[in-house]
């Protein structure tokens, strides 16, 4: 990949996974407030506001973590499998956004019952806090791929290797 298009698909990598994080932040003081919250009103429009924000904008940053880091490790020296922090990026990602997808669906459970007339507080409670510590933990999981791509430890796999050495000569 040639330098200027290798940076401007850097950028927006960094940019997507960037916001992928302040919007799983974002995500989770929401929870947290659904959850915690007194004021019924504020609970009420907390998970609906999940539900739109994990909608429209965690699940389409997520797929765009994915597909730009797969470009950028595709199209420059690092490789999808020549070393193992590349590597476990994209498993990271991927993991965090499969579990995501998984939970839509109590996503939007949990703004139903915030929508129903007589809101059972116990109902939700559970389901918040089932979102709470999910969004918490994909915070986590997504927060390792940050630390990796600026600490780039060592370690080749066995690929990796492979590559390193010269063909035999015939």
């Amino acid at each position: 990949m040639r330098s200027g298009l290798r940076k401007f698909a850097l950028t927006v990598h960094v940019t997507a996974s960037v916001g992928l994080l302040g919007a799983v932040a974002a995500f989770l003081a929401l929870a947290a407030l659904g959850l915690m919250s007194a004021d019924e009103r504020m609970v009420r429009a907390a998970y609906p506001a999940m539900a739109v924000t994990a909608r429209v904008v965690i699940v389409p940053l997520a797929f765009a973590a994915l597909a730009t880091g797969l470009v950028q490790s595709l199209g420059t020296p690092w490789g999808l499998v020549r070393h193992y922090w590349v590597l476990l990026k994209l498993l990271l990602t991927l993991f965090a956004t499969i579990i995501l997808l998984i939970k839509m669906r109590l996503i939007g459970e949990a703004a139903r019952l915030a929508g129903e007339t007589a809101l059972l507080r116990a109902d939700l409670r559970m389901v918040g806090f089932e979102l709470m510590v999910h969004a918490a933990g994909g915070l986590l999981v997504l927060i390792v791929p940050a630390v990796l791509s600026v600490y780039k430890p060592p370690g080749i796999t066995g690929y990796g290797r492979q590559r390193l050495r010269p063909a035999p000569r015939l």
